[in-house]
């Protein structure tokens, strides 16, 4: 699809009313929290305890490996396989502590020996032949804040766009941190009470010195910091004033999961958190299972009778857009038109869904009208932006296809389920 770089976008969108609900499946071993927008799936995330998620896991580790050749060395954790530790990962402390400054062209002998012990954060899970990453620039995560002790920089989200909301956030976490200390403002920030962020911020510090004591009186190799599971990291991460309700289907998190709201603060979303009493399964009742299982099919149909068909493979995941047989007695550049703009809603979701990362390229329908065009741009462009994992409009190539990058977070959702059914086997 050839798509005019010169042309200008339309009026910009407006965010339709959206109803947010959390499901919590918690009745075996295996937990799964499913978020709904509208009814639909848009995210599903699983808590297995056979394949127990690495990232944010800090431990007491020992170096067992210095390769100079790629300037990284490899961290005994006391897991299946070490921590690969590159140059660019070790934290402005941990520098410091060596009298070194940051830069990437530091020696990695310089910083890192066989046998010395540090302590590590797990940052990346390992993909296929490659080891899970580590890095020692730690970072906790609370309501509000995320606490950077060995990194002095001071942010706040993305999703943050208000200034004079921004610059007051970040007044707040330069009176709190200390030197050599940094601070980010997530989300859930904006519009929070001063003292409920210096309070998220105490808990993050005296999280921070748990660690420490912890990790003064541990031998090597050894876990001295687990995040939390699922279902409190979502609660944390995503109840926000937009969420309508959390459906829990065991009594047993239900209660926990009240004691942990508590026991943040966060009070006032008690009353949206109810308990499914139901005979059937919650995710079936929902519907939930039905689109776990669709997302793992490659072809997708859209309402108005096109569908898109999605390939991910090692290097790339293609998507390809087809129009309905319904075109022919039409108007058919209206007719593609509304199908690319279904294909352009519905391939973000389906990103978020089956937790897609890396390039994407899509092969959308041709069109004849530049304004058609620059419509369907609009649209993925401003869908793109409803995804709280970065991802991004790249460009559009010579041969007129539509580039999409999504920064990695784990394991696809194909990959996590095939390894499951091979578990079973």
């Amino acid at each position: 699809m050839a798509i005019s770089k010169r042309s200008k976008p339309s009026k910009q969108q407006r965010e339709p009313v959206v109803e947010k609900e959390i499901l919590v499946d918690a009745r075996t071993d295996v937990k799964r929290v499913a978020l709904l927008e509208n009814g639909r799936l848009m995210e599903i995330y699983y808590d297995d305890p056979k394949h127990a998620r690495l990232v944010g896991n800090i431990y007491k580790g020992i170096v067992s490996d210095v390769l100079s050749g790629i300037s990284a060395g490899f961290v005994n954790v006391g897991e299946d396989e070490n921590l690969f530790l590159p140059t660019k990962e070790l934290s402005a402390g941990f520098l410091k502590d060596k009298n070194l400054r940051r830069a990437d062209n530091i020696p990695i002998g310089k910083v890192l020996k066989a046998g010395q012990q540090l302590i590590i954060q797990v940052k990346r899970e390992g993909i296929g032949e490659k080891n899970p990453q580590g890095t020692t620039r730690i970072s906790l995560a609370g309501r509000y804040w995320v606490f950077l002790p060995q990194d002095e920089r001071l942010g706040v989200s993305r999703r943050i766009e208000e200034f004079k909301e921004s610059r007051r956030l970040k007044e707040i976490g330069r009176e709190l941190k200390r030197d050599g200390e940094g601070l980010i403002a997530r989300t859930a920030a904006q519009s929070a009470s001063q003292e409920d962020l210096e309070r998220d911020f105490k808990f993050l510090l005296g999280t921070w010195k748990g660690i420490l004591d912890k990790a003064s009186k541990a031998t090597a190799p050894k876990l001295i910091y687990q995040g939390q599971g699922v279902v409190k990291s979502i609660a944390r991460d995503r109840l926000m004033r937009d969420v309508t309700k959390v459906i829990v289907d065991s009594k047993k998190a239900f209660d926990e999961l009240i004691e942990f709201l508590k026991y943040l603060h966060m009070e006032e979303y008690v009353k949206h958190v109810e308990l499914y009493k139901g005979k059937k399964p919650l995710f079936e009742v929902r519907g939930v299972e039905e689109e776990i299982r669709l997302s793992m099919e490659p072809k997708i149909y859209l309402p108005g009778g096109g569908s898109i068909i999605i390939a991910e493979m090692e290097a790339l995941t293609a998507i390809d857009v087809n129009t309905g047989s319904d075109t022919r007695h039409r108007n058919q550049e209206l007719a593609i038109l509304n199908t690319n703009l279904e294909a352009a809603v519905e391939i973000p979701r389906q990103l978020r869904l089956r937790k897609i990362s890396g390039i994407i390229v899509v092969d959308f329908i041709d069109m004849k009208e530049i304004a058609n065009e620059d419509k369907l741009v609009e649209c993925i462009k401003f869908e793109l932006k409803k995804d709280r994992v970065p991802s991004d409009f790249i460009d559009i190539t010579a041969l007129g296809l539509i580039e999409i990058t999504r920064k990695r977070e784990g394991e696809s959702l194909q990959d996590m389920l095939s390894e499951d059914n091979e578990d079973e086997d």
